[in-house]
């Protein structure tokens, strides 16, 4: 199987269904109907809003930087990145194919509204913040001095306020 449909899958799995699953489990798997219609509205469009920021990052960074969005710790699971990205969905932030993702989790979770949906969402960025430093490290390593221009003038996941 091509490497990169193996990290497009793994992120599909984990990410879109699998953390929103444990989310649901964690809140005690509530029927649809004990979910208010606005809590699904919100859901609804922070999911179309996460997710289409995580896929056009994938797409960016696949045409731009020639590479594959998902390393486990230092792990290639699938190609890297052959060029630094500051532009496009990378002008954001460095990470928004995950601040698309936390935009979708924090629908799932205001649609759950759950203590254990919460712990998960906490859970997750405890880890993802381990991930992402340890890919930091790699990409100061590849890039030198263009990554650390880039770092001092963007936020790791949330978007950097310009005046």
């Amino acid at each position: 199987m091509n490497r990169d449909l193996i990290g497009y899958l793994l992120g599909l799995i984990i990410f879109i269904i699998g953390i929103p699953f444990v989310m649901y489990l964690s809140s005690g798997s509530p029927n649809l109907g004990e979910i208010g219609l606005i809590q699904l509205l919100i859901l609804l469009i922070l999911a179309i809003v996460g997710i289409g920021l995580s896929i056009w990052s994938i797409v960016y960074m696949k045409n731009v930087g020639g590479g594959n969005p998902f390393d486990a710790f230092n792990h290639e699971v699938a190609p890297r990145t052959d060029s630094l990205m500051t532009d496009g969905p990378y002008g954001i932030c460095r990470n928004p194919m995950l601040l698309g993702v936390f935009i979708y989790h924090i629908g799932v979770l205001m649609a759950l509204l759950s203590v254990g949906a919460l712990i998960v969402f906490i859970i997750e960025i405890i880890i993802m913040n381990v991930q992402v430093k340890k890919e930091e490290q790699r990409l100061m390593n590849d890039f030198g001095k263009d990554y650390e221009e880039y770092v001092k003038d963007s936020n790791r996941f949330l978007p950097k306020l310009r005046f």
